[in-house]
């Protein structure tokens, strides 16, 4: 529960490990993900002004890449933050971000659940079946 608050694919690699069931690991690793997005939903502002602007320092502005995310954030919205988020952004970063360019809370909470739902199950079952199949592979060959 607590590894996919951090990084989503630590949930399922965690559930693998511990010898949970794939159902409850899938759970746990929607739950974890979907307890900091709705957190930083509701205090995401708070964050942003009081915490985050005391670490931010100055950095010169690369013109270029900020026209791509401006690009990809404005084709894609909201429903391309949500996909991206478990797989290449944190929980907390997707949710930073998705609140910053929406101000709808509820929004940002259905889109976050139901990529968390969908990833979730992808991730669960290609971690528990692919572990299996690597390790029955792996022991076809020790019996030689």
């Amino acid at each position: 529960y607590f590894s996919s608050m951090l990084k989503f694919i630590f949930g399922p690699l965690g559930g693998k490990a511990a010898g949970l069931n794939i159902f409850l690991t899938m759970t746990l690793t929607v739950a974890g993900m979907m307890t900091v997005v709705t957190a930083l939903a509701n205090f995401g502002n708070f964050f942003r002004s009081r915490i985050l602007s005391r670490f931010k320092k100055k950095k010169s502005v690369n013109q270029e890449t900020t026209l791509q995310r401006g690009a990809f954030i404005k084709r894609y919205g909201l429903a391309g933050i949500a996909f991206l988020t478990p797989l290449i952004l944190t929980p907390i970063g997707g949710t930073l971000l998705a609140i910053s360019i929406v101000n709808s809370k509820p929004k940002v909470i259905a889109y976050m659940l139901s990529s968390a739902v969908f990833w979730s199950v992808v991730m669960t079952l290609a971690v528990y079946l692919g572990i299996d199949m690597i390790v029955d592979w792996v022991g076809q060959f020790s019996e030689y």
